[in-house]
């Protein structure tokens, strides 16, 4: 075990090296501008991936199922070797982490919805689990709070239509290290 790390310790530190050479002035030509604009134009042109919505965002978000209900978050997303999301890891139950069923779901039945959920029944009486409304309705002199405006690169919740005791009763994902 120790000579793992004493070979990786190596390892990282010829990558240093050769990264602290390649750094070293040299005495080359400048790169031609045809080169430059084309590096410029494609690191600067982000309307290209306008409508993508990014993956640090998506880990962490809430899961309802198809009656609003709370079932958990998404934990982790698993990709094969092309970079093709397969699976989306489930976080159910537990409190903060401690005690949390973890699930691994097929990505292609996970719905993401950009709209943030509406209740169309009384305050207090939202379905057990569900997350409040951010539309608030009052009445009276006292102004209605402005809908807020959906981010372009992150969904607003997920969906997958099963109960949280049927997510809990599926066998665990555990993370192999074979």
């Amino acid at each position: 075990m120790l000579a793992k790390y004493v070979i990786a310790g190596l390892a990282g530190s010829a990558l240093l090296a050769t990264v602290a050479f390649a750094q070293s002035p040299s005495a080359q030509s400048p790169p031609t501008s045809a080169n430059t604009d084309r590096a410029t134009t494609a690191a600067a042109d982000t309307s290209a991936f306008k409508g993508n919505w990014r993956a640090s965002k998506l880990v962490g978000l809430s899961v309802y199922n198809d009656s609003n209900e709370s079932l958990g978050s998404i934990n982790d997303m698993l990709t094969d070797k092309s970079g093709n999301i397969k699976a989306v890891v489930l976080g159910v139950g537990g409190f903060l982490g401690v005690g949390e069923h973890l699930v691994a779901v097929p990505f292609d039945k996970v719905k993401f919805v950009e709209e943030p959920i509406v209740y169309s029944g009384t305050a207090g009486t939202q379905p057990g689990g569900a997350r409040p409304s951010t539309n608030t309705t009052t009445t009276g002199a006292a102004p209605t709070a402005p809908a807020p405006k959906k981010n372009p690169w992150y969904p607003d919740h997920a969906v997958f239509s099963a109960t949280k005791d049927q997510l809990k009763s599926m066998t665990e994902f555990k993370y192999s290290i074979d």
